[in-house]
């Protein structure tokens, strides 16, 4: 009984918070920096995401954000093994589930902390001009990231955002993104 009362008095003092948590949606896109075994490249990342933001406290607010993105990212590599053969090396689709701790920096202002999962995809080519190989192989890791996000008016918004990621084998991205989206 004693457990009950509890989840019914959390949940109580949730409701007012849940009406007027906001949800979203946007477009985002910037620069992709991939570093496998200490080798860099960069490309341009881009994609979509989707989250719920709930006030805590007086300005504070604690999100969660999924996320799916996909890069230019590319090295290819030639006459490896024999004349006019190619090697490549190219990111994949990354997927993300991060939770957002905030500030509201006034009435259109937030800015924000994220940390979470992302797994992410790497697929390796190589053309010969007889043989054709490919493979990939996905990463597990953790994404940390800060933003700032701007309303304009009281559905749309823009952001940028810092997100760093590191997977497993020695593969770790910086992104910087912007961001274009809407709440609903």
């Amino acid at each position: 009984m004693k457990k009950l009362s509890v989840i019914v008095l959390a949940a109580a003092a949730a409701l007012p918070a849940a009406a007027h948590a906001q949800a979203y949606v946007q477009v985002q896109t910037g620069l992709d920096s991939v570093s496998v075994s200490g080798e860099s490249e960069e490309g341009v990342a881009y994609g979509v995401a989707a989250g719920y933001d709930i006030p805590i406290g007086g300005s504070m607010f604690v999100g969660v954000e999924g996320s799916i993105d996909d890069s230019t990212t590319k090295e290819c590599v030639s006459d490896l093994l024999v004349v006019g053969d190619e090697t490549c090396v190219k990111t994949g689709r990354d997927l993300a589930a991060v939770v957002r701790l905030g500030t509201n920096l006034g009435e259109s202002s937030q800015l924000y902390v994220l940390g979470g999962y992302t797994n992410a995809r790497i697929r390796a080519s190589y053309d010969d001009g007889t043989t054709k190989i490919s493979d990939g192989e996905n990463g597990d890791g953790f994404r940390l990231g800060a933003g700032f996000k701007q309303s304009f008016g009281q559905n749309f918004f823009g952001k940028v955002e810092y997100r760093y990621s590191n997977y497993e084998s020695d593969f770790s991205r910086h992104n910087a993104l912007v961001a274009v989206g809407v709440n609903f």
